[in-house]
């Protein structure tokens, strides 16, 4: 197997993953914040985090992944008014703050659970770490990079950017970030406009406010990652993920405060997924385009001409390779779950091939017909699965390989091909490669589970029926029941306990 290889988004190229600690993997991934509903942006990087954490799990490593939730302030100071998210739109919905927090917390993980998303190993919140936030402000203080003023404290950018890097990461530079720098509120405390902010003085009518050395407040939003990614992965860590709407301010704040706090740059490998347009725009509030996964889920959004499986929105997401940009449609969305749909059917087959009776299949004289060309192809298009995953996680390239198999797999359904054609080897390695990748790495599940669902609740309402029939003593009606479920069949069995059972013959 070929080595892992990862575009570090630090050194803008591929490298040769090497863990920190051999067999073990430290991975930081910024989590949402809980200030209301996830929307279709936060779909891709828990999917492409999801597909990375399961397939670095495949490899071997013992993978702690940390995942966190920002249920505190998030007033974001860089391009847009100042505000703490939480407290506003608690406000708004007439709630506590950490009432506001497990609603949306809650719908998110909600949101995984259909998506497949594993959880994560560590999932912490904002809120429950102020005191290793203080802790954090209080040593870049003492290191002199940190200066406090009217009860908020900032991180002072200017003098940092001296002697570090600042802006690698993101390719900024430290003088068009001075001219470029919006006049927002409190930028008259900082001694320059780059600097942000580690601990914001928090107004009497603020909801959400910490006692903390410099007085009453609440922890800036960059600070929030860098003192939980510290507590759970170390001072430096192997992989720290997000989307690239991250890469400035929060990550590239992320380094300069932990780098000074800890005296050594965090992470060993920076990976970004890239973002996603809608019909060909960027998301916004705007472009009146943000689409919410319930809205997602259910069609209920002008833009959607109908409701989208979960799986079908996963499946379209590993379509394209992560560091690419996604735009989604309806016409996109309905061909990924055609393209599912017609993958699955195939895989089913193939993985229940044994338990329905088939058999590799023997030519009358005993002997196996293996078709060398066949068997070649199919062996090659399976060896590719590895090859193309430790290329940067390229889910894409194989998906296309995967789709590749789908007609063979078809033709030996149709018996057009014998499953002989395949030694016996290679079949089995089709059989188990093809059930690993597709629901073990890509997370992947039949998208008729929720078909299968409805199907179930629709069978219980008509088991209910029947019996209050036969309480009626309605033989009649009863027996219609029974017998139309058979002719299109369904199967009713009577259990002695007085239960009903039913299944598909």
């Amino acid at each position: 197997m070929s080595e892992l290889r990862v575009y570090n988004s630090l050194t803008r190229q591929k490298e040769v993953f090497n863990s920190i600690t051999p067999g073990r993997v430290g991975m930081y991934v910024c989590g949402p914040t809980v200030s209301g509903e996830s929307h279709l942006g936060h779909a891709r990087p828990y999917v492409t985090f999801d597909v990375i954490y399961r397939y670095l799990m495949r490899l071997g490593y013992k993978v702690r992944y940390v995942r966190n939730i920002t249920d505190a302030g998030h007033f974001e100071e860089e391009g847009r008014e100042a505000e703490d998210k939480i407290s506003k739109k608690a406000v708004l919905e007439k709630l506590e703050p950490m009432e506001l927090v497990q609603k949306y917390t809650i719908l998110f993980h909600w949101a995984m659970e259909q998506f497949n998303c594993l959880p994560p190993s560590i999932e912490p919140t904002a809120t429950g770490h102020i005191v290793e936030q203080i802790n954090m402000i209080e040593k870049i203080i003492a290191d002199g990079y940190g200066y406090v003023a009217n009860g908020s404290v900032y991180f002072d950018v200017m003098k940092y950017a001296a002697d570090h890097d600042y802006g690698r990461l993101s390719g900024r530079v430290i003088e068009e970030l001075l001219e470029t720098t919006r006049d927002l509120e409190g930028q008259e405390e900082k001694r320059n406009k780059a600097d942000f902010a580690l601990w914001k003085n928090a107004a009497p009518e603020h909801i959400m406010r910490w006692k903390s050395p410099w007085g009453i407040g609440f922890p800036g939003w960059h600070i929030e990652c860098s003192a939980m990614s510290t507590k759970y992965l170390g001072e430096q860590f192997d992989i720290h993920g997000g989307g690239m709407d991250l890469l400035f301010p929060h990550h590239e704040s992320e380094i300069a405060q932990s780098t000074i706090c800890n005296h050594v740059a965090p992470v060993r490998y920076w990976i970004h997924n890239n973002m996603i347009t809608i019909n060909g725009r960027k998301m916004g509030k705007s472009y009146n385009n943000v689409i919410k996964l319930t809205e997602l889920f259910s069609g209920d959004h002008p833009l959607l001409e109908k409701a989208y499986h979960p799986m079908a929105i996963r499946f379209f997401i590993l379509q394209t390779h992560y560091r690419s940009t996604l735009d989604f449609s309806n016409e996109a969305l309905q061909g990924a779950e055609k393209g599912l749909k017609r993958l699955w059917e195939a895989h089913e087959w193939l993985k229940e091939l044994p338990v329905t009776g088939y058999r590799l299949q023997e030519t009358s004289s005993g002997e196996n017909e293996t078709d060398t060309e066949l068997e070649k192809k199919v062996s090659s298009l399976i060896a590719e699965f590895d090859e193309f995953m430790n290329d940067d996680f390229n889910t894409a390239k194989v998906l296309a390989n995967i789709f590749e198999l789908v007609p063979v797999i078809n033709s030996m359904k149709d018996k057009t091909i014998a499953v002989s054609a395949l030694s016996k080897e290679t079949f089995e390695l089709l059989q188990k490669q093809m059930k690993f990748f597709i629901e073990d790495i890509f997370g992947l599940k039949s998208i008729t589970a929720a078909d299968n669902e409805k199907l179930r609740g629709v069978m219980q309402l008509v088991i209910d029926i029947r019996k209050e029939a036969r309480s009626r003593k309605d033989f009649a009606t009863s027996d219609t029941i029974r017998n139309q479920l058979q002719h299109i069949g369904i199967s009713l069995k009577d259990e002695k306990d007085g239960s009903i059972s039913w299944s598909i013959e």
